[in-house]
């Protein structure tokens, strides 16, 4: 069932549908491949199905959304090449955009990520909240491309990271994300040191290296390989 979070202060029918019904999805609460309707979304957000065919329409922009024609709509299902496309994207923004922050990082930014990491290590080794962690996570990094001036960048990795996210919130219900934490905790101190000749491993370690844990979560005998599209491996060296 489709969790509804309050609506936020001047949010039209739109924004608000495109939020619950996108935030469902990255949260898993919408499983991929799970049948949706616009029928059945506007009942339960309680508004008309204009706004919800259009936030339906953007949501397929963002592979979050696939139509088969006379079948029906679904979540779609996590595929390998879009995963691969993403940690490839983060991979090469993120070791510029640290870089640069090894040169200049505002003071206050820094204090942010200090305060977000300090609340990460909070959560570590406690059940039932990774997804607190992983939003956490998500802020990590935001605040890192916020500091540099590149939000619009951000909001770009986020729109084409749909699959890649799902897959990373799927390992950390899995694993124990108590080294991703330690991971940001690294990053902040090379960028307090501006320790440029170090980025490069530190940002393999922290986007492709995990990657490779997770063919146990799409292989035939996972609990979850009904969550993916045949022949989704990933595979980035």
């Amino acid at each position: 069932m489709m969790k509804i979070s309050p609506r936020l202060v001047g949010e039209n029918n739109k924004d608000y549908s495109y939020r619950v019904i996108r935030e469902n999805m990255m949260s898993l609460t919408l499983a991929p491949g799970q049948v949706i309707s616009e029928i059945d979304l506007a009942d339960a957000l309680q508004i008309s199905r204009t706004p919800v065919r259009e936030v339906l329409a953007k949501l397929k922009e963002e592979h979050l959304i696939d139509v088969v024609p006379q079948v029906g709509t679904y979540v779609s299902k996590i595929k390998g090449h879009l995963i691969e496309e993403a940690a490839f994207m983060r991979f090469t923004l993120e070791k510029e955009v640290l870089l640069r922050s090894c040169q200049s990082f505002p003071a206050e930014a820094l204090l942010e990520l200090k305060k977000n990491v300090g609340l990460q290590e909070l959560l570590v080794d406690k059940k039932g909240k990774e997804l607190d962690f992983h939003q956490l996570d998500t802020e990590f990094h935001q605040i890192i491309y916020r500091g540099n001036h590149l939000e619009n960048v951000w909001k770009s990795i986020t729109r084409l990271s749909t699959h890649y996210n799902r897959i990373r919130l799927l390992s950390e219900m899995e694993h124990s994300f108590a080294e991703a934490v330690t991971q940001h905790r690294r990053m902040i101190g090379l960028i307090e040191q501006g320790q440029t000749e170090q980025i490069e491993h530190a940002v393999k370690q922290h986007i492709l290296e995990p990657i490779n844990q997770w063919e146990e979560l799409y292989r035939d005998d996972s609990r979850f390989a009904h969550y993916f599209d045949v022949g989704s491996g990933v595979h980035i060296s």
